[in-house]
């Protein structure tokens, strides 16, 4: 299956689609995760990308097509998480999809509204040296600051601090709802609200796609 899961920034779409992932056994795309770690790794990308994701603004549509085509025909199946942010991006996916003879199954978009996903956000944390994500309100550090795995640092990422939340909110209502009226357009979308537990989120999710108590996609 190809599924593109949509949402806006603290939609869960990460969380969400990891446990997906997990539980099908499909290869998990997260352009954030994938463009985190280009900046970790210092590459030419990720000193690029990081300049854009500090201020909470988008990396360019063509150094993000180019990670993402790489990994698009996985026999798998692909679970799209954070693209296509733009219609252009849309365009460029459904070509890539169109050459491969693997169209998209499903776009399941995850919606919350405004205040609760400003409250989401505003206590999202990452250890910045193994990566671990923390909830400052629902599973914070046992150590205030430090990561209960490597004792590295918990911080609450640029891009998730208030200006940058705000910014992020812009960017999405401009570039990136115009992707649910182009998939909606043809009929391609299915509707979730993402609010609740993750047991009850993932729980919609997988109906959404046809999956079984599982997660696995049914035939």
């Amino acid at each position: 299956m190809r599924i593109v899961l949509l949402g806006p920034p603290g939609a869960g779409k990460g969380t969400q689609a990891r446990r997906l992932a997990e539980s099908t056994g499909m290869n998990h795309l997260s352009t954030g995760d994938m463009l985190r770690g280009e900046v970790a790794s210092g590459t030419e990308l990720g000193l690029l990308a990081k300049s854009y994701m500090d201020r909470g603004d988008l990396v360019p549509d063509s150094n993000i097509i180019s990670m993402i085509q790489i990994h698009i025909g996985d026999p798998a199946g692909v679970l799209l998480d954070g693209f296509p942010r733009t219609v252009v991006q849309a365009e460029a996916l459904d070509e890539a999809l169109k050459q491969a003879g693997t169209p998209i199954d499903k776009v399941v978009h995850m919606s919350v509204d405004t205040d609760e996903l400003i409250r989401r956000l505003s206590s999202r944390a990452l250890c910045t040296d193994c990566q671990t994500p923390y909830n400052l309100e629902s599973s914070p550090p046992a150590v205030p600051g430090k990561c209960d795995r490597c004792g590295g640092a918990v911080v609450v990422r640029d891009d998730d601090k208030p200006e940058a939340v705000s910014n992020r909110m812009n960017v999405y209502r401009q570039l990136t709802e115009p992707v649910l009226h182009y998939y909606r357009s043809r009929g391609d979308v299915v509707e979730i609200d993402a609010i609740g537990t993750p047991d009850e989120v993932f729980a919609k999710l997988s109906q959404s796609i046809g999956a079984g108590n599982s997660g696995r996609p049914s035939n």
